[in-house]
């Protein structure tokens, strides 16, 4: 697995924003369904919300890298309205060195929790 894949999903495992945080560029933009994030201050916004109201954990099935792309099968499960959830995952990385640059996430179904 790329390391800094294998890092980010630890940090998010963990719930470690700062870790989370540390293993992006500071112009690094993340996409997934309609929202999009740029740049620390928002992805801050992004993850600290997911990780303190959904709860999510990652688990990594399958990846593909080449050179500085990273493609990625996930399992997400998280707790939305009091309600678990399991979807199927597919992210697409691009890196600078041994950093996230920009990410664009699948999720099976809707992206939007409603």
């Amino acid at each position: 697995m790329s390391e800094a894949l294998h890092r980010h999903v630890a940090a998010f495992n963990n719930r470690d924003l700062q870790a989370l945080l540390d293993g992006f560029t500071e112009d690094a933009v993340w996409i997934t369904g309609n929202s999009v994030a740029r740049g620390r201050d928002e992805l801050t916004e992004l993850f600290s919300g997911a990780m303190e109201q959904l709860l999510p954990t990652l688990t990594v099935e399958n990846v593909l890298a080449d050179g500085d792309q990273v493609a990625a099968q996930l399992t997400e499960r998280l707790t939305h309205n009091g309600e678990e959830h399991v979807f199927a995952i597919a992210g697409f990385y691009r890196l600078a060195g041994d950093r996230i640059r920009s990410a664009k996430i699948y999720r099976e179904g809707s992206a939007e929790l409603g």
